[in-house]
């Protein structure tokens, strides 16, 4: 008798815990930790993973497994231990943490399929099975379920001649082509082709084809290459001439592109110092974490993929992660021509179906390096060698919903489940990952050159409030309209960054100061110019742009603030001669819209780019040589401790994009605190001196790296329930952490209400409290009820990125 021990897709408190179900005597020798499996719960059947297995049960009475969803594990057995780590580490549901690590067409509503994955190998397998597959080269899964053969479907995908596929209802299913090949021998096709009429000429053409080339090859192409039409292949197969079957192809998001074949380069004597210990730990399979501290342009990237060579020659895998989708391109361009086929690639910019297809490459161990954003970390591989994280002090590697997890943390802790290193890189890193490599529990690497010596850009600081006075209304400085023109005139190009989005931030009535607010949420709307509607960027209320204020009737009401669009309109107007492409949410929200612009910029087929935060970083253009920063300080009035490196960091990225290559690079970054630190350590390249500037800050108000943070959040629709439970919260925290610990609030977050609910929080600074997991379990417990009818809501981030 087995028993499998099953967590169920039921994502509560009470239900976050291995449930035992009788395993049918049919499955007993294929059910494995990992597979999804449906069984009864209550009155319904749910989804549920199995985590092991045994021969002992704590109840006398159990129900059985309903059915199978998988023939193969979904997790292997390192992802499902990932999946309890994720469960401690980050408070979530073991549920929430299992599914967060499979793609998403595995997670929505699907039918599948047993396919067979080559169809002249249809008499290699089990003869139970051989009928199933004469016609066909799938067989629904109900179908086999129904047959009672799992067992036996299950042993020849082992064997590779089969495989389950999930097709998404209405969302991806697997893209098939048809595909055509001769159904008789060599001698019966020559005889067809002496007897067939001379009307027949285009039957004769194609067979004549597969004579000099009797392969099965695809519809399209033999359409193509013969001259024929789709009728005639019709009236041969119904001859029996020819069969015609669908064949599953891949959807390569890259398909179409060719991508220039590259080698390693010679590397510096910098660069040179810089892999030599990881080279060295990749040799001796050692688990080392390497911070590579390098300025822009100094040849990261070459580093990592001489360091992945080394790992793909020791037939182990690699992992590399990038933010987003703004590095994707360039980043994906780099490492398909280094390495081919060898690489699948992993983010937001792919469709469902893309995505599983990609997933299933890995998966089927048909590639050996993953390219991808956060949750590439999760890529299926079971021999990894290296995992690399490029620009490892952005903000978008941390998950903001359940479960919060760090990218970088589940890095090094499959690092260390694999002996294997991890390069954190980044010419800015986070102030947490410099401390730790300052007190070598990291390994500095440090690249302060320029591949081709370059010198790094100039910087100008421009005062506006100087401009003002002087008389300048314009967005742009006298010092950067001086610049682009000159750009302009040389055939040079240049980028101008905006630290926002949207068409203007909010809209004022000069008269009395009404600001327009959401109905729902504590903050101001944000107008979009195109349809002149008032939209709130969190609950997604939108209303018209009004002509009149709603508080004292005046007609003086405008928008303030600048959005990407009004700088394009500005631009159209002082330099009509540029073409500009505007780079934003907005403009980039198409499939494929994001390369396609800069693939135009990249091919000086534009003067000026133009964007948000999107542009800052990975981009290489040899023609660029001047950057413009039109609003260096819109961050650094955001309630958020991290504000300052958070400018910092974007201003020195974005400087970085200029004079890369032979022609040298200028900066303007206007500004209207241009005495800050952070504007003024950015402008002369110091990142040294800001990080010790920074430190003495954090250290005086008890921040990281000095602390740990957590922070609690508490909402409900009423304002005195959230007050209520949020101060017993705090009291709460107050009698059972150490006096060590700092605890902050109650106080409102700095939104108060979102879709009308209102929002208190609770901070948690501290240094070493070993039972503050258990203490915050122990809340959640506490509030079950009322968190399970939905009335309250309790988030806790234990490494929180963003404060509001």
């Amino acid at each position: 008798m087995k028993i499998a021990s099953i967590i169920v897709d039921v994502p509560a408190m009470q239900t976050d815990k291995p449930y035992d179900y009788l395993v049918p005597d049919k499955w007993s020798d294929m059910i494995v930790p990992g597979m999804r499996v449906v069984v009864p719960f209550g009155p319904r059947k749910v989804q549920g993973f199995v985590m092991s297995l045994s021969n002992e049960a704590e109840v006398n009475k159990l129900k059985e497994i309903h059915s199978v969803l998988d023939l193969t594990p979904a997790l292997n057995e390192e992802l499902l231990h990932i999946g309890k780590w994720l469960t401690e580490k980050t408070l979530c549901f073991t549920i929430s943490a299992l599914q967060a690590m499979l793609p998403s067409a595995m997670r929505a509503k699907y039918e599948k399929e047993i396919r067979l994955l080559d169809s002249s190998k249809r008499h290699d397998l089990n003869p139970a099975i051989q009928a199933s597959f004469e016609k066909h080269d799938e067989v629904h899964w109900e179908d086999a379920e129904k047959s009672d053969l799992l067992h036996i479907y299950q042993k020849d995908i082992k064997k590779g001649l089969l495989e389950v596929v999930y097709k998404v209802k209405n969302r991806s299913n697997k893209k098939t082509m048809k595909q055509v090949q001769l159904s008789l021998s060599r001698e019966e096709t020559e005889n067809v082709v002496q007897e067939l009429p001379a009307t027949a000429k285009k039957q004769k053409q194609v067979l004549e084809f597969f004579l000099t080339n009797n392969q099965p090859i695809f519809l399209k192409e033999l359409l193509q290459e013969v001259g024929v039409t789709d009728s005639t292949i019709r009236t041969m197969v119904k001859k029996g001439y020819i069969s015609e079957q669908n064949v599953e192809v891949y959807r390569d998001p890259y398909a179409d592109k060719h991508f220039e074949q590259t080698t390693p380069m010679p590397l510096t004597s910098e660069q040179q110092k810089a892999i030599s210990p990881v080279l060295a730990s990749i040799e001796d399979v050692l688990h080392k974490v390497f911070l590579m501290y390098g300025v822009t342009g100094s040849g990261k990237t070459e580093v990592y993929m001489q360091a992945i060579d080394a790992v793909l020659n020791k037939g182990k895998e690699a992992i590399v992660l990038v933010p987003e989708i703004s590095l994707t391109p360039q980043m994906v361009n780099r490492f398909k021509g280094r390495f081919g086929s060898q690489v699948a690639v992993m983010h937001s910019g792919l469709g469902i179906g893309e995505k599983y297809d990609e997933w299933r490459k890995i998966y089927r161990k048909e590639v050996s390096v993953v390219v991808g954003a956060r949750s590439a970390i999760f890529a299926p591989f079971e021999n990894i060698g290296i995992i690399i994280i490029d620009e490892e002090h952005e903000s978008s590697y941390k998950q903001e919903d359940n479960p919060r997890y760090h990218a970088r943390d589940v890095a090094i802790f499959r690092g260390q489940l694999h002996n294997a290193p991890v390069i954190l890189g980044s010419a800015t890193p986070t102030l947490e990952s410099f401390a730790r490599a300052s007190k070598n529990v990291y390994e500095l690497l440090t690249l302060k050159e320029r591949v081709n010596h370059r010198p790094l850009p100039t910087v100008d600081i421009v005062d506006m409030r100087e401009e003002l006075r002087n008389g300048n209304r314009s967005m742009f400085s006298g010092a950067l309209f001086d610049k682009l023109t000159a750009r302009l005139e040389r055939n040079e190009q240049s980028v101008l960054f905006l630290n926002k989005r949207g068409h203007s931030s909010f809209v004022m009535c000069r008269d009395c100061g009404y600001v327009a607010n959401c109905p729902h949420c504590d903050i101001s709307l944000t107008y979009h110019r195109p349809h002149h509607r008032l939209k709130c960027h969190y609950c997604g209320y939108e209303t018209f742009m009004p002509t009149a204020c709603n508080e004292c009737g005046s007609e003086h009401i405008r928008f303030f603030g600048t959005g990407t669009q009004k700088v394009e309109e500005e631009l159209a107007k002082v330099l009509p001669e540029a073409r500009v492409i505007r780079m934003d949410v907005d403009t980039t929200s198409r499939k494929g819209s994001h390369e396609k612009l800069l693939k135009e910029f990249g091919e000086g087929r534009a003067d000026i780019l133009l964007g948000t935060q999107m542009i800052a970083k990975g981009l290489d253009f040899p023609n660029v040589t001047l950057v413009g920063v039109l609003t260096a300080d819109t961050m650094l009035n955001l309630p958020d401790f991290r504000s300052s490196e958070k400018t910092f960091q974007l201003l020195t990225q974005v400087s970085g994009r200029a004079g890369r290559h032979e022609l040298s690079g200028e900066v303007v970054i206007q500004s209207y605190t241009p005495e800050h630190y952070s504007i003024e350590f950015a402008s002369h390249h110091n990142y040294d001196g800001f990080y010790q500037n920074e430190m003495r800050i954090r250290k005086a108000h008890s921040y990281p790296p000095f602390y740990y943070l957590a922070l609690v959040t508490i909402t409900h629709p009423e304002l005195t329930k959230t007050v209520d439970v949020a101060e017993k919260i705090a009291i709460y925290l107050r009698k059972s952490l150490s006096n060590q610990s700092i605890i902050l609030g109650p106080v409102t977050s700095p939104i108060a209400r979102i879709n009308n609910r209102y929002r208190y929080q609770c901070m948690i600074k501290y240094k070493n409290e070993p039972n503050l997991n258990k203490l915050l379990k122990g809340i959640l417990d506490r509030y079950q009820r009322e968190i399970a009818q939905n009335s309250l809501t309790l988030s806790i981030d234990l490494n929180p990125y963003i404060m509001m």
